[in-house]
C-alpha cells in the first residue's frame, strides 16, 4: 500500500473502525478536471451517523479528562503527519476538488499551521479567580470542553476548514464527528487516517460520508451532540441553526459573503492589481472571502479596469496537476450554469465584458477568467455570491458612496480596500460592517487571527486566540465555608 493509498480511505471511520455503509450503498466521487469517477465512499444515513455520535460520546468521557499537555502532544503529532504527507494529501485534494497543486499544498500548509496553533493554545485555556464580595468564599471560573462536536465542512477548502474546527475542538478536550462535503470526501476521510497516524484514541475523531440532509438532521437532533460547527452557504446554515435549536446546541457558522474590493484614487495601483488577483481568482473564485464586487473610484477606474483585464487574460487555465496552471475547473456543471446566468444578466443590463465571459476552450467545467465593466446595483451579480472567476467592476465618486455601496448587502464576511491615505485607512475600516477587513492586502487569512463574519455571514470566529472559546463552556464555582 502506498502512502497515498493509506491516506485515501473509501469507508467511514466510526469508533476506530473503518466501515462501509450498513446497506453497502456508495456515492461516486468525480474529478472536476475531466468528470472521471475516481472512487466511491459510503452513502451513510441516520444509523451510521448515530453510531459515530455514540462512539464520540463514549470517547469523550475519557478524553475530556486528558491533560492539556497530552492533547497538545496529539495535535503536534497530527501537525507532523500533515507536513510529512503534504504531497500525497495535496494530490488527493486536487484530484477531487480541481484546484492547482500549488494551491492545494498551500491549503495543506495552512491546515498544519492551524493544528500547530491550537496545539499551543491547548495549554492556555485559562480560568479566573474573582475577588469575592463575601467573606470566607472563593469565586472561581473554569473552562470545560463543550462535548461532542459535529463538524460539517464544504468542498472548496476540504482540509483547511477541518483544521479550523478539529484543531480547537481537540485542544479543548472535545471529541468530533466529521461530515465532509460529498464532492470532496477523500480529504475529510484522510483526517481520520492522519488521526490514527498521530495516535488519537478510537472514537475521538469519527468521519461519516453520505447524504448531507440525512446526516445533518441526525447531527442537529441528537442530544449527545452539544456543538455544531459549519462552513457553507447561508441558506444551509439557517437550516442547521433552526434544527439545532430544539436541543439548544452551541453553533458556529461561517457562511456566505459578498466581498467588496474598494480601490480609491490614491491607491498604489500595482499593489491593488496584485491583491485583486489573489482576492478574486484564488481557487477559481470559489471561496467565501473572494472579491464579489470591485468598487473603483472615478479617477483610477479606467486604468484599473485595463490592468485587471490584462492580468486576468494572462491567467493559465488547466488541469490542477499540470505544471504552471493558475486556475483549475469549477467544481461542477451547476457552478458553471450559475456563473453563466450572472454574466448574461449583467450583459443584459448594460455590463461590458472586457475579458473572458464564456466557457473555456478546454470544455467541461473550465471557465474563462472574466472581467465585466460598467456594473450596476441593478444586476444580480451585485447581490448574489458569484463563486466563480468573474470580476464585476462598479464605479464610485467619493468615500461616502464607496462605503454605502460596500455595506449594501445582508452579508458581512470579508472586504478589502486600497488607499495611501492613513486617515482614510482608519475611517473606512471603522465604517465597513464586515468581520474581516484587508487594507492594502488581498490575502488576510492566517491561523493567528480570528476568522468570522457578521450579519448573515455567520456566528462566531475561528482561528487566533479566540477560536478555542467556541469549544469551551464557562463554569462558575462558589466555594464557601472558608472562614
Amino acid at each position: 500500500m502506498t502512502e497515498t493509498d493509506l491516506l485515501r480511505r473509501n469507508v467511514n471511520l466510526i469508533g476506530g473502525q473503518w466501515v462501509a455503509a450498513d446497506d453497502g450503498a456508495t456515492l461516486d466521487v468525480t474529478n472536476p478536471a475531466d468528470g472521471a469517477v475516481i472512487g466511491t465512499v459510503p452513502k451513510s444515513g441516520t444509523a451510521e451517523t448515530r453510531r459515530a455520535i455514540e462512539a464520540a460520546a463514549s470517547a469523550f468521557e475519557t478524553f475530556r479528562k486528558t491533560t492539556a499537555a497530552e492533547r497538545a502532544d496529539m495535535l503536534f503529532a497530527l501537525y507532523e503527519a500533515i507536513r510529512t504527507n503534504v504531497d500525497d494529501l495535496a494530490f488527493i485534494l486536487t484530484s477531487e476538488q480541481g484546484k492547482p497543486l500549488a494551491e492545494a499544498k498551500g491549503e495543506l500548509g495552512l491546515s498544519a499551521a492551524y493544528v500547530r496553533w491550537f496545539a499551543e493554545e491547548a495549554r492556555r485555556a485559562y480560568g479566573d479567580l474573582i475577588p469575592s464580595p463575601f467573606k470566607g468564599r472563593k469565586l472561581m471560573v473554569t473552562r470545560e470542553p463543550v462535548g461532542v462536536t459535529a463538524a460539517i465542512t464544504p468542498w472548496n477548502f476540504p482540509s483547511s476548514m477541518l483544521s479550523r474546527k478539529v484543531g480547537p475542538a481537540i485542544a479543548a478536550g472535545c471529541t468530533v464527528v466529521i461530515k465532509p462535503a460529498s464532492q470532496t470526501p477523500f480529504s475529510g476521510l484522510a483526517w481520520g487516517a492522519l488521526a490514527e497516524l498521530a495516535g488519537f484514541p478510537p472514537g475521538v475523531i469519527n468521519v461519516v460520508t453520505g447524504s448531507a440532509s440525512v446526516i445533518g438532521a441526525e447531527l442537529t437532533a441528537n442530544p449527545l451532540v452539544r456543538k455544531i460547527t459549519f462552513t457553507g452557504s447561508t441558506e444551509v446554515g439557517k437550516i442547521l441553526i433552526r434544527q439545532a435549536a430544539d436541543t439548544v446546541k452551541r453553533v458556529s457558522m461561517e457562511l456566505g459573503g459578498n466581498a467588496p474590493f474598494i480601490v480609491f484614487d490614491d491607491a498604489d495601483i500595482d499593489r491593488a492589481i496584485e491583491g485583486a488577483m489573489i482576492a478574486k481568482y484564488r481557487n477559481a473564485g470559489q471561496t467565501c472571502v473572494c472579491t464579489n464586487r470591485f468598487l473603483v473610484q472615478d479617477g483610477i477606474h479606467d486604468a484599473f479596469v485595463d490592468r485587471l483585464a490584462r492580468a486576468t487574460g494572462e491567467l493559465r487555465v488547466g488541469r490542477g496537476t499540470d505544471e504552471g496552471v493558475q486556475q483549475g475547473p469549477l467544481i461542477d456543471e451547476a457552478a458553471v450554469a450559475k456563473v453563466e446566468e450572472l454574466i448574461a444578466d449583467a450583459a443584459g443590463k448594460g455590463g461590458r465584458i472586457v475579458e473572458g465571459g464564456a466557457r473555456h476552450a478546454l470544455g467541461g467545467t473550465y471557465f474563462q477568467p472574466t472581467v465585466i465593466a460598467e456594473a450596476t446595483t441593478a444586476m444580480e451579480i451585485a447581490q448574489e455570491e458569484i463563486f466563480g472567476p468573474v470580476s464585476p467592476v462598479f464605479r464610485f465618486n467619493d468615500e461616502a458612496e464607496a462605503i454605502a455601496l460596500a455595506n449594501d448587502t445582508p452579508f458581512g464576511l470579508a472586504c478589502y480596500f486600497y488607499t495611501s491615505d492613513l486617515g482614510r485607512a482608519f475611517r473606512v475600516s471603522d465604517e465597513l460592517r464586515y468581520g474581516l477587513v484587508g487594507v492594502n492586502d488581498g490575502f488576510i487569512t492566517t491561523e493567528v487571527a480570528p476568522f468570522g463574519g457578521v450579519k448573515e455571514s455567520g456566528i462566531g470566529s475561528e482561528g487566533g486566540p479566540y477560536g478555542i472559546d467556541e469549544y469551551l463552556d464557562l463554569k462558575y464555582i462558589s466555594l464557601g465555608g472558608l472562614d
